[in-house]
């Protein structure tokens, strides 16, 4: 055990510890406490500018503080904020949100427009990701990613993930990077054994499920079953095969494309694109109003199933490769769209796509984001090159974790 200290929490920082300081200044992480709290900590790594602690005990207590629900909390590395009020993590992600772009963004006041919640904190998600136990159970990695941490229960699943997962056996011996459950929006779950090899495992499956075997070539070869799952967004059905991204929160999901229409609705847009566009979910909905629509996906199995979302439209035109190299080609025909919708991966913008877009001087652009961090990075780009930031909204898509999906409305002055 290290040493000891009682610090005074100060605020949330992003990746779900709090913030504090030692007696000479450093700068202490801690996970698992509120704003304002007391805490005696052990001191688990100390560096020349900071240092890490584990909370040995709480000395007073947030009034927003509550009970965490599920056993597993504070092992298990899935949730972050279970022992926070649901108004506690909304009011902790807006200010987390608010000073990324402040520090990094240098945005002195950023148009926050506050937080959409959804009526599910609990059993919300449509897909948990496990990694196989020595037992062959399914198990969760720790707090550190180290290894693998058995477990009764989890609370973030829907309904049918929730009843299958802990029927899975998949016996000693049988060597997997990862195992993805899905469930779509007709009760279907589907099991997607995830591995480096090039063949897929023999397996006895006698479970209401689907099952599906991603290899080293990164294609998805059906085991049992369906070889794709469907859900409904907005009363629109969306077909997605076990390679493809999907949102894992339905109810956010179908808020944040609600959203993304209001603002497309203010100006009309006839020309749009759309930057990572996965399997269409915002460009099935804007294709029908827009008089041409190009989208860009890297994802061979996005592609697809964007093909077939998005088949009765017929003013669509899809590129399928990084954004870094399809978008700086189509900037000449592409210049000056109404509206860009982009929903990166977690590290952002590719330098040479955010070039390639400030060059496009789209009339508006729609950036959907889950790092506040690389966010901000590139607001701060685009906000220098004639954009003004109207308004930043967060969407509560991972209640329990520190994870945070925000929406940014820019317009060209």
């Amino acid at each position: 055990m290290g040493d000891q200290a009682v610090i005074e929490i100060e605020k949330m920082v992003y990746g779900g510890d709090g913030l504090g300081h030692l007696e000479d200044g450093r700068a202490v992480f801690v996970p698992f406490v509120m704003p304002g709290e007391k805490a005696l900590v052990n001191l688990t790594e100390v560096s020349g500018r900071f240092a890490r602690a584990q909370l040995q005990e709480l000395l007073s207590a947030s009034t927003q503080r509550v009970t965490p629900p599920c056993p597993h909390f504070g092992v298990c590395g899935g949730c972050h904020y279970q022992h926070m009020s649901a108004t506690a993590q909304a009011q902790t992600k807006l200010e987390i949100l608010g000073n990324q772009l402040q520090r990094i963004a240098h945005l002195a006041n950023p148009p926050l427009r506050g937080i959409v919640s959804g009526k599910q904190q609990f059993h919300y998600r449509n897909q948990l990701q496990f990694h196989p136990g020595p037992d062959g159970s399914l198990a969760f990695m720790d707090l550190r990613g180290s290894q693998p941490v058995k477990i009764q229960q989890c609370l973030l699943g829907m309904a049918g993930i929730s009843e299958i997962w802990p029927q899975i056996d998949l016996g000693q011996g049988l060597e997997l990077k990862r195992v993805i459950l899905r469930e779509d929006s007709f009760g279907e779950v589907m099991l997607i054994l995830e591995d480096d090899g090039f063949e897929a495992p023999e397996l006895e499956v006698d479970l209401p499920i689907s099952v599906a075997y991603l290899g080293a070539d990164g294609r998805a070869l059906t085991l049992a079953g369906t070889d794709r799952l469907s859900y409904l967004i907005e009363g629109r059905e969306f077909t997605v095969s076990p390679e493809s991204f999907f949102q894992v929160n339905p109810e956010i999901a179908s808020a944040l494309v609600q959203r993304v229409l209001q603002q497309a609705a203010a100006t009309s847009p006839s020309r749009v694109v759309e930057l990572y566009s996965g399997v269409g979910l915002f460009s099935a909905f804007l294709a029908g109003t827009a008089g041409a629509l190009t989208a860009i996906e890297s994802s061979p199995s996005a592609c697809f199933d964007f093909a077939l979302n998005l088949e009765p439209f017929e003013n669509v035109s899809l590129y399928e490769g990084p954004v870094e190299r399809i978008l700086p080609a189509l900037v000449p025909d592409l210049h000056q769209p109404d509206l860009v919708v982009l929903d990166p991966p977690r590290a952002g913008l590719h330098p040479s796509a955010r070039e390639a877009l400030l060059k496009l001087q789209p009339a508006a652009i729609a950036y959907v984001s889950c790092d506040p961090s690389t966010l901000a990075r590139d607001l701060k780009a685009i906000t220098g090159s004639g954009y003004e930031l109207a308004s930043v909204e967060v969407f509560d898509m991972f209640p329990q974790t520190y994870h945070l999906e925000s929406l940014s409305y820019l317009q060209r002055k």
